[in-house]
């Protein structure tokens, strides 16, 4: 699948990252990035267009939160320690918890669709919602323009030795999902216990 968005990333560019930040995000603005850096993409018109799909994202959860509450409960039903963390942390930091709640694991989704059932400014979430995407499409899109021969260099080497590079991503993926799936638990069930939810 990604190999199939890398090659439409290729030949249609931004339309493409556009809709991959939608869905996704980071591994488009990687390759962006890179992209960027062999001068297939520009890096301002990349990150500006990364941080709109990432904003377009969002806003789609949070209207989906906003009108369709009934479709969110039954969805997410077995989510609702999330939702109540969710909350808790809207009530206790404000704001930033919109501006940061790209980079918190198990939460991307869950934060503006529950900012959605609540009666939080619409105005005001598209405000921070749209600062904080092109924030996140910048930090990740700079540095990979940044190290983009680096990159390359590890790509080619991927290519051409798969049987190492395959067990060796797997293990470190299923490491780090392992590692970010745990803590996140662990953190959802100190928050609600200590608020009684």
């Amino acid at each position: 699948m990604e190999a199939y968005l890398i090659d439409l990333l290729q030949h249609y560019g931004y339309v493409v990252l556009y809709f991959w930040a939608i869905l996704e995000g980071e591994m488009g603005l990687i390759m962006a990035g890179i992209m960027s850096h062999t001068k297939d993409m520009s890096l301002p018109i990349a990150i500006f267009i990364g941080g709109l799909g990432g904003f377009t994202g969002d806003q789609i959860y949070f209207y989906i939160g906003r009108y369709n509450r009934k479709y969110v409960y039954k969805k997410f039903r077995g989510q609702r320690r999330k939702f109540a963390l969710a909350h808790i942390l809207l009530r206790d930091k404000g704001w930033p918890i919109i501006f940061f709640q790209r980079y918190m694991y198990g939460m991307r989704t869950i934060i503006p669709l529950s900012i959605g059932l609540t009666r939080y400014s619409a105005k005001k979430f598209a405000i921070i919602n749209l600062l904080s995407a092109w924030c996140w499409a910048a930090i990740t899109i700079i540095p990979a323009w940044y190290f983009g021969e680096e990159i390359l260099i590890v790509i080619k080497w991927a290519k051409s030795h798969w049987y190492l590079a395959i067990p060796l991503a797997l293990a470190m993926g299923g490491g780090i999902y392992y590692y970010f799936h745990i803590m996140t638990e662990k953190q959802i069930k100190e928050k609600v216990e200590k608020n009684e939810f």
